[in-house]
Order: C-alpha cells, then structure tokens, then sequence
C-alpha cells in the first residue's frame, strides 16, 4: 500500500477498507500518510481528512488511549 493509492481510493471504500485492516495495517497506513502529508503539500486536505479517519479507526480499537498504541508501533519501527 503507498500513499498515492490511499489518497486516489474513494475516501467512502477506504473507510470501508480500514474496518477490515489488521493492526499492522492501519498503523502502516497512518504512518504513510503522515509522511504524505509532510511531502506532498497539494494533497495536504485530502491527507489530513484521511489522517483523521485512520485517527478514529485506532481510538475505536483502542479506546481511552487516543494514539499511544500507535506512538508505542512507531517506536518500536524507528526506520519509519
């Protein structure tokens, strides 16, 4: 998955899509979007929009913790 194909996909099939994600998958995706969001400034709303449904994909698992379940992946993948 790269960011060009999560910010190109229906913003509708990729909410659909984040319910089905592993973990793994979700955190990854969070993680190439900030990235996208820092390199690519034309597609900055669009990145955030679909930062913020990724944000809510992880409180929904992990309630009460906000992001500290993917703050504590990110960590623990510093080649990030």
């Amino acid at each position: 998955m790269n960011p060009k194909e999560i910010l190109h996909e229906d913003i509708s099939d990729f909410a659909s899509r984040l319910e089905a994600m592993t973990i793994d998958e979700v955190f990854n995706a969070m993680s190439l979007l900030e990235k996208q969001s820092k390199d690519d400034v034309s597609e900055r709303d669009e990145t955030l929009s679909r930062i913020a449904l990724v944000e809510e994909e992880i409180e929904r698992r992990f309630p009460g913790q906000k992001l500290a379940p993917y703050r504590d992946w990110k960590q623990d993948k510093p080649l990030l």
